[in-house]
């Protein structure tokens, strides 16, 4: 199969960094956005600007007629079926329990979850015909520990963990690896709104001594993406800095 890769949520933030990482070791990548649209489109000019092969597209991962539109799209777009799926699209915000809107919790597992649910499913067919694919999903150390005020999202992401496990057993019999990343805290605009002051805190607590990058996560997803990482399937990598230990 051509090695082409689609990543959701990669306009900005850990989705841009898996974008062009992946660009650079010769991958060919389709873009997706929600909102940000032209960031989506600027940075796939710019890779082709590069040499690259590389397409945007907008489309909501809680809408499965979308985001299935936008896999065909960049199939081709990109001259092939997708051989790599990363499932980073997603959504946080900060809530005691008691106070979870309905709507808000309907909708974090809509894009947190059904949004891969949804991905995974419209890559599937062509990489069972082949028998050869890979999908990363993109989780959280908050999935494998827990954290106050983020129910939700923590649920969010434990079911990920669950999902990258099981799926990986289904698929193995067909050549198809499934893993996860679980990022620690990653300085990106889903965390600037903590406030320098608790991201200092969080850097402190951090063995490494500082928060994770982008580029710390897209390194880890290239790495299981990779041809060398071929009797890996099923497992979570934690990029935390030792967070969690």
């Amino acid at each position: 199969m051509k090695k082409i890769a689609f990543i959701t949520g990669s306009s900005r933030g850990i989705g841009r960094a898996v974008a062009l990482r992946l660009a650079e070791e010769g991958w060919a990548v389709g873009i997706n956005c929600l909102r940000s649209a032209d960031l989506a489109r600027q940075l796939a000019a710019d890779l082709r600007a590069q040499g690259r092969e590389a397409a945007a597209f907008q489309a909501d991962v809680a809408d499965r007629a979308a985001i299935t539109a936008a896999i065909r799209g960049a199939e081709e777009a990109l001259g092939g079926p997708v051989s790599l799926l990363v499932n980073n699209a997603g959504m946080a915000e900060q809530h005691l329990f008691q106070d979870i809107p309905e709507d808000f919790w309907r909708r974090i597992f809509a894009v947190n979850v059904d949004g891969a649910f949804h991905a995974i499913q419209a890559v599937l067919p062509a990489m069972i015909h082949e028998k050869a694919g890979c999908i990363v999903n993109i989780s959280s150390i908050w999935g494998q520990r827990g954290a106050s005020c983020e129910v939700a999202y923590s649920a969010t992401k434990a079911a990920l963990i669950g999902l990258t496990r099981s799926l990986a057993m289904e698929l193995a019999p067909s050549g198809i690896r499934v893993n996860c990343v679980a990022p620690g805290v990653i300085h990106t605009d889903m965390v600037e709104v903590l406030g320098q002051e608790t991201l200092a805190s969080l850097a402190q607590e951090t063995p490494l001594g500082r928060l994770g990058t982008p580029e710390d996560i897209a390194h880890a997803v290239a790495f299981l993406a990779d041809g060398r990482s071929s009797f890996i399937t099923g497992q979570v990598l934690t990029a935390d800095g030792g967070f969690i230990l």
